[in-house]
């Protein structure tokens, strides 16, 4: 599903129009996106958490030539699903 089909989903089940849909999805990506810029974590109950987590440097090779290279530390954003998404993916249909 890309952006624009969501975007008719959530038109379709709110009775929003699909111009006032897109403009929640925006809303709700860009608040997601800056508390987690600020380390805070989002919690949908039911849905899942998103995270930011420290990932620590390590060593890898180039697949190319086999060479050892250092990859720096970063921050990662992680989704940890609740319950209730995890129950509906695993449902056997």
């Amino acid at each position: 599903m890309n952006k624009a089909e969501l975007v008719s989903k959530i038109a379709a089940l709110s009775g929003l129009t699909k111009a006032n849909a897109e403009k929640a999805l925006n809303a709700f990506v860009e608040a997601v996106t800056e508390a987690l810029q600020k380390g805070e974590k989002v919690t949908l109950v039911g849905f899942g958490t998103f995270m930011v987590t420290q990932r620590a440097a390590r060593k890898g090779r180039n697949p190319r030539t086999g060479e050892e290279i250092k990859i720096p530390a970063r921050k990662v954003v992680k989704f940890k699903p609740g319950n209730n998404l995890e129950a509906a993916v695993g449902k056997k249909k």
